[in-house]
């Protein structure tokens, strides 16, 4: 192995372990990197290697996931007779000290010598992700495994919704690993800078923007640089399709809504339609601040935002 023991993580607290997991990017963290994640965006991953976000709570899924690891693990050597190594430690490229490995496990293939070993489940939903390969955000966690340690494969095992399991080798790929480092360095380079990463269209990068200009400078206004005539093109273009698409949308709710008349459910294939009644309490606020002014002062609260608009010049 080429990468060294950056801390044992057998017993080490969790509040501890976050902070290591600062010092670089981990597997997980390279989907993200790379723009591929579902979940994360590269300027949310951004903050929180900079302390400006803290790091989300583990969810059910993950906190399931981390649960059923060793069964998983059980299972796959139950079912290939190779066993696996626990590792209770993360590990440090020593090539590429911002790339750190927090292994679920090593194991040995006759051919490749030391492998991989990475646990994973999965809802039944996502069972096709796995028909013919691994989900790409897995790839690249794998990849920049074997790049830290220098390994030529892995073995990847998930249990799917609970009842189905699957076991794959995954060798190293040279190629993607040489185009993954790149994007991790760079990456990097923007939290050892404390500059963001390019901007996407994430709530992440809008609540990053809302929180680093919170407030407008009343009539102040700025020349925008050229290149802003293209963004606004791309702007006014994806306002036209979104009208568009927001037609098409209401137009087929409301065809639905004719064939429902008055039933509550509708099916059709394997889709379930509803229209249901729903009351609801609603406060009258123009009332109460008409009846009773100074109560309606009491519990109202002031907010602040800026809001964005796009009109021609007069």
């Amino acid at each position: 192995m080429t990468a060294r023991v950056l801390t044992s993580t057998e017993n080490l607290p969790y509040a501890d372990w976050l902070e290591y997991r600062k010092r670089g990017i981990g597997g997980s963290d390279a989907s993200v990197v790379c723009g591929i994640n579902r979940y994360k965006s590269p300027v949310e991953l951004w903050m929180e290697k900079t302390n400006q976000l803290p790091y989300q709570e583990a969810g059910e899924a993950a906190y399931w996931g981390t649960r059923l690891e060793s069964i998983v693990r059980a299972e796959f050597t139950k079912r290939t007779g190779i066993e696996v190594e626990i590792v209770k430690q993360l590990l440090q490229s020593t090539e590429n000290p911002f790339m750190l490995a927090n292994l679920d496990g090593i194991c040995h293939h006759p051919d490749y010598g030391d492998c991989i070993f990475e646990a994973k489940t999965a809802t039944a939903y996502k069972s096709g992700e796995w028909d013919d390969a691994i989900p790409d955000e897995y790839t690249l966690q794998i990849q920049h495994y074997m790049a830290v340690t220098g390994f030529r494969a892995a073995f990847i095992a998930v249990l799917i919704g609970g009842n189905s399991f699957k076991w794959k080798l995954v060798e190293r790929d040279d190629e993607l690993i040489d185009m993954l480092i790149p994007f991790e360095s760079v990456f990097w380079r923007h939290v050892q800078d404390k500059t963001p990463p390019p901007l996407d269209g994430s709530d992440a990068s809008a609540k990053f923007l809302a929180e680093r200009f919170p407030n407008s400078v009343p009539q102040s206004q700025i020349a925008l640089p050229p290149s802003a005539t293209e963004l606004l093109a791309q702007y006014d273009e994806a306002c036209e399709d979104l009208d568009a698409a927001t037609e098409r949308k209401q137009k087929a709710e409301n065809l639905l809504k004719e064939m429902l008349g008055e039933n509550e459910i509708g099916t059709v294939g394997d889709k379930i339609i509803t229209w249901k009644s729903i009351s609801q309490e609603r406060l009258d606020s123009k009332t109460l601040k008409a009846e009773h002014p100074t109560l309606y002062q009491k519990y109202t609260n002031k907010i602040s935002y800026r809001r964005f608009s796009v009109k021609a010049a007069s």
